[in-house]
């Protein structure tokens, strides 16, 4: 018996007190990898941030961050019948049905953030998406966590060359797949443009089936509420026409933006242990680079990011008076 089918007979509610406890002690332990990382992303994507808050913020990050790993675990040991159950509002719901709608199919954009797996076997009612599945590692882990998607009316296809051709089949023929772009691809795959200021390698793959599909773009996320009873989920119309450019930074870009809104709505929400940042041009890897180097980058960074943002109002104010 896998050992992870444990979490089915324990509540949800004594998990997440679980949860709780394992992040306290994350918090107190601040040479761990997870708070490591954490505290490097909040230097780069928040410099001017003032660290009392900066503290406060990553508190709350690890805090949900346990949450979400408990939840989704549960969620892949339960029925979905029983992940349906815990959504209790959705916000927007007729920009997914609008989109789903679409004769050129959908691409669901789900970034980290909240417990996006407790989201699946609820979106999983409106047809049977196409989903790109990564091999987690562990033999045992990866086994239970395909048998927990395996309940839903999915159809999951490898992150090679094949899978990418099921998800434009299924677009083109009017069905709709999930994809969660922002995570770091190789090289081959991805272009540099910013995220959160940062200029960093980027996935291309869900602008690309856009540009070639046309398929509708609908951001989601799955939020737990703060009262701890439930998730609501949030759905984001995302029609800029930049996210459907044949330049591939451009529309990286765009999606990249889209994106930050989302995040910036549920800030502590998003998977800020993950290392998003890991190729940056003009320093590497700022989770293994020195700290003189790395604080060299985070100064020169948000000076020319001040720049930009004091040239947008200048150039804004004159307009103004032109006009």
């Amino acid at each position: 018996m896998n050992p992870y089918h444990i979490f089915k007979y324990v509540p949800l509610s004594v998990l997440q007190i679980l949860a709780r406890i394992v992040a306290w002690i994350i918090v107190k332990i601040p040479s761990s990898s997870i708070m490591r990382t954490i505290t490097i992303n909040m230097a780069l994507v928040a410099p001017a941030l003032p660290e009392l808050q900066k503290k406060s913020l990553t508190k709350d990050i690890v805090y949900h961050q346990c949450l979400t790993s408990i939840e989704s675990i549960k969620s892949w040991a339960m029925s979905p019948e029983w992940s349906i159950a815990q959504i209790r509002d959705v916000h927007d719901k007729e920009i997914l049905l609008e989109g789903l709608a679409s004769p050129n199919g959908m691409l669901a954009i789900v970034p980290h953030l909240g417990t996006w797996e407790m989201m699946n076997a609820w979106l999983n009612q409106f047809g049977s998406p196409t989903i790109m599945y990564k091999p987690v590692k562990g033999d045992m882990t990866n086994d239970f966590v395909l048998k927990g998607r395996a309940r839903l009316n999915a159809t999951l296809v490898p992150t090679d060359g094949s899978g990418v051709k099921a998800v434009f089949k299924t677009l083109k023929q009017g069905g709709f797949s999930i994809v969660l772009p922002d995570h770091v691809p190789d090289p081959s795959g991805g272009v540099i443009v910013p995220f959160f200021g940062i200029n960093t390698l980027t996935s291309t793959l869900a602008s690309k089936l856009a540009n070639k599909t046309k398929c509708a773009l609908v951001g989601l996320s799955c939020i737990r509420r703060d009262d701890g009873r439930g998730f609501d989920i949030y759905c984001y119309k995302l029609d800029d026409p930049a996210l459907y450019d044949r330049n591939a930074e451009t529309a990286a870009f765009a999606l990249n933006q889209a994106m930050q809104q989302m995040i910036e709505d549920e800030c502590s929400h998003y998977m800020w242990g993950y290392r998003r940042f890991k190729h940056i041009p003009t320093l590497g890897n700022p989770y293994t680079a020195e700290k003189d180097a790395l604080a060299a980058f985070i100064h020169a960074n948000h000076n020319s990011m001040t720049l930009d943002t004091n040239k947008e109002i200048q150039h804004k104010k004159t307009q103004s008076v032109d006009g």
